[in-house]
């Protein structure tokens, strides 16, 4: 089955974003971004859509760290994760993260989870298929229920870490700053449920993920779009979203392709 592919983003969409969007539609996918309020500049046969009505804001309030900084864009990484859990319980389709460049359709099994290796050791949620009743999606709506959101899958070292800082007084787990709803939720949740075993190779999606000068600086890059295996890429631009494409690297062949030039 090709899924229709969701997403969330909160604020305006850099040129490299857009690209990835561009590459989706491109693979002949439904695209869907929800957001808090419209969003400009959204490429041709991308859809918005009220992220309201999947998950309130005010659930970010519970995840937002105390002090002047608080609403930064921690608060939205925290909320994205349980966002894309309520997709998932939804059956809303596959998600993808707006910086996933594609380079063909997707195909998942509806029954049987679709993700993969982000690194030797932990499962990447940038690219994130669950079924509805999953025990991963049912761990986290029954964590939402829950005044702490104290996940019983956080690791001791992560427990401990609260523990000092509630007996410091910090009593709101956000303040912890410790990511504990993302990919390192979702490799314990699925190792408990028995579904590592669905994990695609590290290479089908996150092959630059760790590693942006192999996306960003001039480098020969024909193996990798050239492997069967490698769906699309990953990228994680961390502010190079804006940035003019360097001739000779993957990003100047993404841009030329697909569109991604400020």
């Amino acid at each position: 089955m090709r899924p229709d592919i969701v997403t969330f983003w909160q604020g305006p969409l850099d040129a490299l974003r857009r690209c990835c969007l561009r590459s989706q539609v491109a693979a002949g996918h439904k695209v869907t971004v929800y957001s808090f309020e419209p969003l400009a500049q959204l490429p041709e046969g991308v859809g918005n859509a009220e992220a309201e009505a999947i998950l309130s804001h005010t659930f970010a309030e519970r995840l937002r760290p105390s002090g002047p900084d608080g609403w930064s864009d921690w608060t939205m990484v925290q909320f994205a994760d349980f966002f894309r859990m309520r997709l998932m319980a939804a059956n809303a389709g596959l998600w993808l993260d707006a910086d996933v460049l594609l380079l063909k359709a997707v195909e998942i099994d509806p029954a049987k989870p679709y993700f993969a290796w982000e690194r030797s050791h932990r499962l990447g949620n940038s690219v994130l298929y669950l079924p509805p009743c999953d025990s991963i999606v049912t761990a986290f709506i029954s964590l939402m229920q829950q005044d702490e959101l104290m996940p019983d899958w956080l690791a001791l070292r992560h427990r401990v870490t609260f523990a000092l800082r509630k007996w410091r007084g910090l009593n709101r787990i956000a303040d912890t700053r410790v990511a504990m709803y993302g990919p390192a939720a979702l490799t314990a949740l699925a190792r408990r449920a028995d579904e590592l075993r669905h994990a695609l190779p590290k290479k089908s999606f996150y092959a630059v993920h760790s590693q942006p000068k192999l996306f960003f600086k001039p480098r020969s890059f024909s193996a990798l779009i050239a492997d069967p295996e490698v769906f699309g890429f990953h990228i994680s631009p961390k502010g190079r979203g804006n940035q003019l494409p360097i001739p000779g690297s993957l990003h100047a062949w993404a841009a030329e392709r697909f569109g991604g030039r400020p």
